[in-house]
């Protein structure tokens, strides 16, 4: 062994003891943290690179080793806890957008539950005063078509009345003229026959358009 080895051996063997309560609170407490805590972290990249440091200083490589891979392993581990940060964070802003997305769309679902009620329910109104309104008007053109059948009626008996006494002022005329010539009663006769067949004809075309207007009537009303 050369004379300026002897130095560093010594040196190194007092920092060995020196380092020794560092080693023990690294074991009984620093251990017990979870590995990628920040403090821990921070004690153990400083105490790699002080054996770093100290290793090369002392010529000892089997301290500067050891301590670049704590110092190492140290970065990585940090480095880890924050891309676990950085990830928790991306993570939390993606749950809080999702969860926004997920009220924006129960809402506008909501929203489109009430105006689809409100249409439904103005349809319902439209269409109970649509029914209204065509219940009115057929009870309307009832009332018109039972007001035009009743005129009607009440013309063709008017009519028939009329033609009644037409007839019995003729045959009360033919009896008073029973007298006259053979010729003209006979033309008077033919002439009341004509007269008669017309209004008896008419009168069936009256009662023909009463009985349809009656018909037509009682359809609507069905």
């Amino acid at each position: 062994m050369s004379v300026t080895a002897i130095p560093f051996a010594v040196l190194r063997f007092q920092y060995r003891i020196a380092r020794f309560p560092l080693q023990l609170i690294e074991d009984q407490v620093v251990a017990k943290w979870d590995a990628e805590a920040p403090a821990r972290l921070f004690y153990e990249r400083s105490l790699g690179a002080l054996d770093a440091t100290v290793g090369g200083v002392l010529g000892d490589s089997t301290l500067a080793k050891r301590g670049a891979a704590l110092t190492e392993r140290s970065d990585a581990l940090a480095k880890a806890a924050e891309l676990d940060a950085q990830a928790a964070a991306k993570r939390q802003a993606a749950d809080a957008e999702l969860k926004a997305k997920r009220d924006k769309a129960v809402a506008e679902q909501r929203n489109a539950r009430e105006e689809a009620e409100e249409d439904v329910a103005e349809a319902r109104q439209t269409a109970e005063q649509r029914k209204k309104e065509a219940a009115e008007e057929a009870a309307e053109r009832t009332a018109a078509a039972k007001k035009q059948a009743d005129e009607v009626a009440a013309q063709r008996k008017k009519s028939v009345d009329a033609a009644k006494r037409d007839e019995q002022a003729k045959i009360r005329a033919a009896e008073h003229q029973a007298t006259a010539a053979a010729a003209a009663k006979k033309k008077d006769a033919a002439a009341k026959r004509e007269d008669a067949a017309a209004t008896r004809a008419q009168a069936d075309r009256v009662e023909k358009l009463a009985d349809a207007e009656k018909e037509k009537r009682q359809a609507d009303e069905a």
